[in-house]
């Protein structure tokens, strides 16, 4: 009977996820070298390789597209046999700020419950503001937001580049204002795009404001107005307008990670949203 090795099924796990080893290490709070000594462990303790691994590219072989699900199913197994044993369920409150609650939404959360199947996860989105005061009032444990003003701490995720995003369809007439759509008065964002264009010297006015993210982007999409997007959260369909338009351009941010938990297994979850994040804002090669 072949005994397979938990720390060794994690590694594979962690690679398929994350189709690299750099970040696997860095989501398991290990080294590169190890995450390969222990998958390669877990391939000779089943006779089969597992991972194919170029110079340009990490991908499951068919052997491990087979074993991917039963692995997953043993880790929750034996996660969820060690979390019988704690009395009190954990709890762990993440607010994500909608400007960049982006594709790695979904793969974070699942990342996060097959870390831990044990930890009750609740997502709060906001814009940046909103969540760094609440993570400062201890509403929140952690928070992913784009850098405010000049403040300093927090863990740098990514780098987030923002543009002027419309439908093809939209059309700006000349002598009237822009029409914008944005989140809220309090939206970091939208002061990127007002400030923006008072110091271009461009009339704007508001035709959506304060409607949600599925307010701005149904008015965005249907060409009613433009809004300031992070390239990689812009609505489908719609399209970069700034230079067709004569915009300014927009100054770059940070997306940072904030949170002052120490306990061993919530700082295991936040290495998991660190390493989910840099992995899908990576440049593509």
């Amino acid at each position: 009977m072949t005994a397979l090795d938990v720390e060794a099924v994690h590694a594979f796990v962690a690679i398929a996820d994350m189709k690299s080893f750099t970040r696997a290490a860095e989501a398991l709070g290990t080294t590169q070298g190890a995450i390969s000594v222990k998958l390669k462990r877990l391939e000779d303790r089943i006779g089969a390789r597992l991972i194919e691994r170029t110079p340009r590219q990490v991908r499951l072989s068919a052997q491990g597209a087979v074993f991917l699900d039963r692995a997953r199913d043993f880790l929750a197994a034996h996660e969820a046999a060690v979390a019988a044993l704690s009395a009190a369920p954990r709890r762990f409150v993440v607010g994500i700020a909608a400007h960049v609650a982006g594709p790695e939404l979904p793969p974070l959360l699942a990342q996060l419950h097959a870390h831990d199947p044990g930890l009750r996860i609740e997502v709060r989105l906001d814009n940046s503001r909103s969540l760094l005061d609440a993570f400062e009032r201890g509403e929140i444990d952690a928070a992913i937001v784009r850098r405010e003003d000049d403040r300093r701490d927090g863990e740098v995720l990514a780098p987030e580049h923002f543009g002027w995003f419309g439908a093809p369809s939209f059309e700006h007439r000349q002598g009237e204002p822009l029409r914008l759509a944005a989140l809220s008065p309090s939206c970091g964002v939208r002061d990127i795009a007002t400030q923006a264009l008072d110091a271009a010297g461009i009339p704007w006015t508001e035709v959506f404001l304060g409607g949600g993210s599925s307010a701005v982007t149904a008015a965005v999409s249907a060409g009613l107005a433009i809004a300031v997007f992070s390239e990689r959260v812009a609505p489908p369909g719609t399209i970069e307008v700034g230079d067709r338009l004569g915009l300014p351009r927009l100054a770059s941010s940070e997306i940072v990670l904030h949170s002052t938990l120490t306990d061993a297994k919530s700082r295991a979850a936040l290495r998991t949203i660190a390493a989910v994040y840099r992995e899908h804002r990576a440049p593509a090669p």
